[in-house]
């Protein structure tokens, strides 16, 4: 049996057994490279030289490749929790919760109750959209804006699925299309990276990775559409103590220091302008906005080793994820067993482009549903879909759009993914909203089924 698949499989199996993302990488890796004959460690000739690679260097080698990328994430991540400690997204929402009590809400809502839902929809999908590029905080601003806004929320009998897709759709999309923040990670050091280093003959260096992202981007524009008309109908929620209470605890936050307001904003724009200037510059950019940060005041010395530590203890799951993921590919390559794989899929779909980009996203559906993170399946898949996918004819462009999509495609609808235990989190505040039957399912139904749709159209078309 081929190790490829055996590892995906034993990996998969142990990720829905609950059994953890970096534990089941690692068992997976360890048994595809005893499938494929391969000794734990290197055997060498008569001359010193390796004649045999063995799992643990393999493995281990690879461990290196995912570093730059938890580097990534761990500044990302201080850089996110120094903007916490600003406490700018705190006061964002505590100044909501207060406009919208001047304006007679919650107690009463009679005129213009289009107006203030569409408001309050268009204020959470653009805070999802900026938590991933602009104020680089992912899922930490929705228990600081949503809970507070439940109370709201129940007046205007908002569906809760409405804001879970809302949600979800700033949070996926804009890591999949622009090449800013958490963007930069995944389509340029992950999504770029790994399809180079499967195929170095390939030329992505000079690909516009988000003309290649476009289709699978409007997908899910397609998919929030839906999810608008699908939601509409006004849906009841209790108010109970818990939304009173996140209600009353916003509306008496202190008023914005302006001060801390524009340095917290001086800081974000370093960071993001550092990002426009240079390439590879996301470590560079987070730490000079950490720096803003301690230079302006806003985080004293004193605090600063705290707020940094917090910062990588906030992204470093994720971090130790990927790293595993890397290694994983490295053993999964080093099988040899790729090829053959590549062959025989091949001779399964007799060069037809079609039916292998649809059995490449499906594929990647169920992994990624499995992982529960996008970030981490991208090297499992490139390293096996990339060669596929030159071997096919299929076009660069193509073949970047087939691996990002597969890559996203179930990030949306997994029970274990960030993009439905965030909204979650923030929307189940006073225990009235389901995880599956209220984030996962919706989710799932409207953005994995449109993506994939536009990941393959775009296979086709580019």
């Amino acid at each position: 049996m081929n190790a490829v698949v055996v590892a995906v499989i034993v990996m998969l199996v142990l990720s829905l057994s609950r059994v953890h993302v970096v534990l089941s990488l690692t068992v997976g890796a360890f048994v595809g490279g005893a499938v494929a004959g391969m000794p734990l460690q290197n055997i060498a000739d008569a001359a010193g030289q390796v004649s045999q690679a063995g799992i643990i260097p393999v493995f281990n080698k690879g461990l290196e490749g995912g570093a730059k990328i938890a580097l990534s994430y761990a500044m990302l991540g201080a850089f996110a929790m120094a903007i916490t400690h600003s406490g700018l997204p705190q006061q964002l929402a505590g100044a909501v919760v207060r406009k919208l009590n001047r304006g007679g809400m919650p107690d009463s809502v009679r005129s213009g109750e289009g107006a203030v839902k569409w408001l309050l929809l268009s204020i959470i999908l653009v805070m999802g959209i900026m938590s991933q590029n602009i104020i680089p905080i992912h899922i930490a601003f929705i228990p600081m804006i949503v809970p507070p806004l439940l109370l709201v929320f129940n007046r205007l009998k908002i569906d809760r699925r409405l804001i879970a897709c809302v949600i979800t759709f700033g949070l996926v999309t804009t890591y999949m299309f622009l090449p800013y923040g958490f963007g930069a990670i995944f389509l340029n050091e992950i999504l770029l990276g790994n399809i180079h280093s499967a195929a170095p003959q390939l030329d992505v260096k000079n690909i516009n990775v988000m003309a290649a992202m476009a289709i699978p981007a409007l997908g899910m524009l397609a998919g929030l559409l839906l999810a608008f008309v699908h939601y509409r109908k006004p849906r009841l929620y209790q108010s109970n103590n818990a939304d009173t209470a996140d209600n009353a605890d916003a509306a008496n936050r202190p008023q914005p220091s302006a001060y801390r307001s524009l340095a917290a904003a001086a800081a974000i724009a370093v960071c993001f302008a550092i990002q426009l200037m240079y390439e590879d510059s996301l470590v560079l950019g987070a730490m000079l906005g950490f720096a803003v940060f301690m230079m302006l005041g806003v985080i004293n010395r004193d605090k600063a080793n705290d707020v940094f530590g917090e910062g990588i203890k906030m992204m470093a799951m994720v971090g130790f994820i990927m790293i595993a993921a890397q290694g994983f590919a490295a053993v999964m390559n080093a099988t040899g067993h790729i090829q053959p794989l590549v062959e025989s899929s091949m001779a399964i779909f007799g060069n037809s482009k079609g039916m292998a980009a649809l059995a490449m996203l499906v594929v990647g559906l169920l992994v990624t549903m499995g992982i529960g993170s996008s970030f981490s399946t991208l090297p499992i898949i490139a390293a096996i879909y990339v060669p596929l996918c030159v071997g096919l004819g299929f076009s660069p462009l193509a073949t970047v759009a087939i691996v990002g999509t597969a890559g996203a495609l179930g990030d949306a609808g997994s029970p274990a993914s960030d993009s439905t235990l965030g909204p979650t989190m923030g929307l189940n505040a006073d225990g009235q909203h389901d995880h599956i039957r209220d984030s996962v399912i919706p989710t799932f139904i409207h953005y994995n089924i449109p993506l994939l749709i536009a990941g393959w159209i775009a296979a086709m078309v580019l």
